[in-house]
């Protein structure tokens, strides 16, 4: 066991890190517009649930990446690791190209389908359309980060995440509420500095990789069926985070659906979401560890490897879960302050919070087991497991916004959400037919 952590550290540590980095990007954005007012803080809130749903969705340019890199890694040809990984970044940089086209040009469509009021809409469609052009980086950054990941590589994406999320406050400092020459540029700003450093962060990853891959004498050009054999493996992981977004749209639908006029409640759920999302990247570092781990050690042929360090990364799961949760419970009642001075925001935003940190070990449990199946491949059961869990969360959380209870959709998300996907996970994890082995794993 003991050489079961050392491993599980060695990864999680500094992905925990990089982890906690990323949504540092989303984080400051909202320090610095949160003080612009409330209205630009509700904006920012629906600007960047659509930026994260379609980046969100392509998450599996990430973890599929990683387990492939990794079961070839396993297996003992890091070349075809590299080349698998390089069809990763092509399929990133066609899906990147696409999608900041369309959301560009769909980005007031996208904004109205929340029905909030028309000075929130205006911040949000100000925000939304150039941090557009972001996409593409990020894109980039995940699928090269993926290839890192199943070379056993976390601390390189922890350097790059680190300096980008310094380059991003900097800008944000600046451009959103001026500084010498430089005007006051407000929220519009604040996308424009994330641009910036995402473009920056994804240039320094893909320069390592691309070393990475001529030491190797890996292909670097596009290969049509590598692309091709990465986007079906990806379906399944698709289907999938699809259906994991739209349980978080429906959140914040059922939200913005009971909302006064003055935004009190998306600002909070916004917060609240933000700080959400930054303590599940903290939990996720153990999946990534099992990502990586997991595809290593099948791709090696290791059935009793992988079982144990299953069990072993559920333990640490569980007691990372119970750490963040008294930690947020801690500071709960100070957070508000960080982010905005609206006092009725700061008032509802506690319970929120709280209600958030109860749900903490169940997400442990529940993020490292999701890594686990990712690293075996088992993206097929992960997309079946995630539309159960939209139909059971659908319902409870469209009562939330009938009551007009913000605490109450939470309440929802904790116990049917994250309740349902941890027992379809456990239920899959305790059999043994996402073992499969080899350097291809399914076909």
């Amino acid at each position: 066991m003991q050489k079961a952590d050392r491993e599980i550290l060695r990864l999680a540590v500094p992905a925990f890190f990089a982890l906690v980095a990323e949504p540092l990007f989303l984080l400051a954005d909202s320090a610095f517009v949160g003080h612009l007012g409330t209205a630009e803080l509700a904006g920012l809130g629906i600007a960047a649930v659509v930026l994260q749903t379609v980046v969100g969705l392509c998450v599996f340019l990430a973890y599929g990446t990683t387990a492939g890199v990794a079961r070839h890694l396993g297996a003992g040809d890091l070349r075809a690791a590299l080349a698998q990984g390089i069809d990763g970044l092509w399929l990133a940089v066609l899906i990147g190209t696409v999608a900041t086209v369309a959301g560009v040009a769909l980005t007031g469509p996208l904004v109205a389908a929340f029905g909030t009021g028309p000075e929130v809409s205006e911040h949000a469609r100000d925000y939304l359309r150039i941090a557009f052009l972001g996409v593409t980086p990020l894109l980039v950054m995940l699928a090269t980060t993926g290839v890192l990941r199943g070379l056993q590589d976390t601390r390189t994406p922890l350097v790059v995440a680190v300096v980008g999320n310094g380059v991003n406050i900097a800008a944000n400092a600046v451009l959103v509420f001026g500084f010498g020459p430089v005007p006051a540029l407000g929220i519009a700003g604040s996308a424009i500095g994330s641009v910036v450093a995402q473009v920056g962060s994804a240039a320094a990853l893909t320069f390592v990789v691309v070393r990475a891959a001529r030491a190797q004498g890996a292909p670097l050009t596009p290969d049509r069926a590598g692309i091709l054999g990465a986007a079906h493996a990806a379906i399944g992981l698709v289907i999938r985070t699809l259906a994991l977004r739209a349980s978080l749209l429906v959140g914040t639908y059922a939200v913005a659906a009971g909302a006064s006029e003055s935004g009190v409640e998306v600002a909070a759920h916004q917060v609240a979401f933000t700080v959400w999302t930054f303590l599940a990247f903290a939990l996720d570092a153990i999946a990534i560890a099992a990502q990586a781990l997991t595809g290593r050690s099948l791709g090696a042929g290791d059935l009793p490897g992988t079982r144990a360090l299953t069990r072993r990364m559920v333990w640490w799961g569980v007691w990372s879960g119970l750490v963040t949760a008294v930690a947020l419970a801690a500071v709960a009642p100070a957070l508000g302050h960080l982010f905005t001075g609206d006092a009725a925001v700061r008032d509802l935003l506690v319970p929120v919070l709280l209600v958030a940190a109860a749900g903490q070990p169940v997400a442990g449990v529940v993020f490292v087991l999701d890594g686990v199946l990712i690293g075996a491949g088992d993206g097929n059961y992960l997309a079946l497991a995630s539309v159960v869990t939209l139909v059971a969360y659908l319902p409870a959380a469209l009562l939330g916004a009938h009551l007009g209870d913000t605490v109450g959709v939470w309440c929802a998300f904790v116990l049917v959400f994250l309740g349902s996907r941890a027992v379809v996970l456990l239920h899959r994890a305790s059999g043994t037919r996402w073992m499969v082995t080899g350097a291809q794993g399914r076909s």
